[in-house]
């Protein structure tokens, strides 16, 4: 059956992967991508997207208008809603908590809202509403503390994800109440393409090849679960064709590791490119430490942030069960796939 999808978000990190995937591999769905096209967005690659896709139609606005919104769901005859659409800088949240709550919480209700009011009419039939969600809603773990499952209890730490704890509690409200399709997914740190330059990896890429300070919050022992993001794209493929609504489900790769260690590890790939490819070192040629070998010499550590989790990380048993999902990631070689990507496709830097 052929779908109109809302990719609210569709032009952020996740989601323009997200629109790329769908887009080469459900070509008679209408992926109808919906943003407000913030800092954040990809906005070079998603008109190269729409050009290349007859499939793909933009619209900007934000997800806080309803009538927008209600709009666009009766303008495309939208039955599936993915919701991408948030502020996830846990330091952004810290500094400035508002746009948080409005974005990850008023925001993901006027969606739920709108779609229930435009589908309720036909008793939500052939309709499905998925909430992109995060690992941080569970908080944190303790050193040798079990990993997260999905009936764990909710102990956010920091104003964004306890934004984003409230809003996947309005989406399963919205299953309990009108009996709405809904899912939800709780992913790990993605990386890959199009990653936002504030966020760990590029910014440790940026600083190298910068020669500039590569930054630590505290010792740097904070251990985190990464996921390529393909990985997740998959992840959530499986929820939509066999996830069962009402349900949340974890995704990630199970591959965990302390900052401190990705940073050196990142350094040493990035050394090792720089020591191998002319065209790297001409391209940036401030990355003087780079090129000799010894680009840990820029990290530094700094006082540790409010209330930053030590540890976090997802039980997948359930969707390995229930949905067949398998990450196919190789941490170590898709990293450096992704330095790769990232110094050659500086044209798709959004800074």
């Amino acid at each position: 059956m052929k779908n109109s999808i809302l990719v609210a978000g569709g032009a952020g990190f996740i989601g323009i992967n997200f629109v790329e995937y769908w887009s080469q591999n459900y070509k008679n769905d209408n992926i109808i991508v919906f943003d407000n096209l913030t800092y954040s967005s990809n906005k070079i690659f998603l008109s190269e997207l729409i050009k290349k896709n007859k499939n793909i139609i933009f619209e900007k606005g934000n997800i806080l208008n309803k009538n927008k919104v209600i709009t666009l769901l009766k303008k495309y005859k939208i039955n599936k809603i993915i919701n991408f659409a948030a502020e996830t800088h846990v330091d952004n949240s810290i500094l400035d908590p508002k746009i948080f709550i409005n974005t990850n919480i008023l925001g993901t209700f006027v969606l739920l809202d709108s779609a229930r009011k435009v589908w309720e009419k036909s008793k939500f039939k052939n309709t499905h509403f998925h909430q992109i969600s995060t690992d941080e809603v569970y908080g944190s773990l303790k050193k040798n503390q079990k990993k997260f499952k999905e009936e764990s209890k909710f102990n956010p730490s920091s104003p964004y994800s306890a934004s984003k704890a409230s809003s996947d509690l309005l989406v399963i409200s919205f299953y309990k109440t009108y009996q709405m399709n809904v899912t939800i997914s709780n992913t790990s740190n993605n990386f890959g393409p199009f990653i936002n330059q504030e966020k760990l990896i590029p910014k440790i890429i940026l600083n190298i090849i910068n020669n500039k300070k590569i930054p630590i919050y505290g010792n740097g022992n904070q251990i985190r679960e990464w996921i390529f993001v393909l990985d997740h794209i998959r992840g959530i493929e499986k929820i939509l064709l066999k996830g069962k609504f009402g349900e949340s489900y974890n995704l990630s790769s199970s591959y965990n590791i302390s900052n401190i260690k990705l940073v050196k590890l990142i350094c040493k790939i990035i050394n090792n490119k720089f020591q191998n490819n002319n065209k790297y070192i001409k391209q940036y040629p401030r990355a003087i430490l780079a090129s000799k070998k010894n680009s840990e010499k820029l990290i530094t550590f700094v006082d540790d942030r409010p209330g930053h989790d030590y540890k976090y990380g997802l039980n997948i048993t359930k969707s390995k069960n229930k949905i067949n999902f398998v990450p196919k990631s190789n941490f170590k070689k898709d990293i450096s796939f992704t330095i790769d990507w990232f110094l050659n496709n500086k044209k798709y830097w959004n800074v």
